[in-house]
């Protein structure tokens, strides 16, 4: 089974955050999808710092590490845009970091969702210190936003579409 794992948080404070992408996407994307029937989609009923207790026990084997695709947000990239990435660090995401705790493995695939607003030019315009990086995190998304969100999420769903079809290094040739 393939397994697609938006990150967030549980509750109805957190539904409509910068740090709840990762389960925002999910919803837009399995919406989308031509193959939903052979994927199964996961938001953790946990606490982003504790996601890795809710994924591991879906993952027994090596086969299931490679049918893994985490989606979250990721705050080094602009709003509307992704990266998609293979066996590597946490970067700094709690979430991401209990998964790979978790499954005592990096080698499985990310989608980074953008939620950084950006100049035209394409400059992050990211928030400085650690306490206005939480509130910009917990913050809600404005409509607008949120669109942009939707709109991007066409191209997640495509994405993964190749992914589970031809394989990430063709997903990644062709979304990098």
């Amino acid at each position: 089974m393939k397994l697609v794992v938006g990150l967030g948080n549980p509750g109805q404070e957190y539904e409509n955050t910068r740090h709840n992408t990762g389960w925002l996407m999910v919803g837009l994307v399995e919406k989308r999808l031509n193959i939903k029937d052979k994927i199964k989609f996961v938001l953790p009923d946990k606490f982003m710092n504790n996601s890795g207790k809710v994924i591991a026990p879906l993952i027994k084997s090596k086969k299931d590490l490679k049918n893994l695709v985490v989606i979250y947000d990721d705050i080094d990239l602009p709003l509307g845009k992704m990266k998609i990435s293979f066996n590597r660090s946490s970067g700094g995401h709690n979430g991401l970091g209990s998964i790979i705790k978790a499954l005592k493995s990096e080698e499985f695939l990310r989608i980074r969702i953008g939620t950084s607003p950006a100049t035209l030019s394409g400059k992050i315009k990211k928030p400085k210190g650690e306490k206005a990086v939480l509130n910009f995190l917990l913050g809600e998304y404005k409509k607008n936003e949120l669109d942009e969100l939707k709109k991007l999420s066409k191209k997640v769903a495509q994405a993964l579409e190749i992914i589970f079809t031809e394989g990430k290094e063709k997903v990644m040739s062709l979304y990098n």
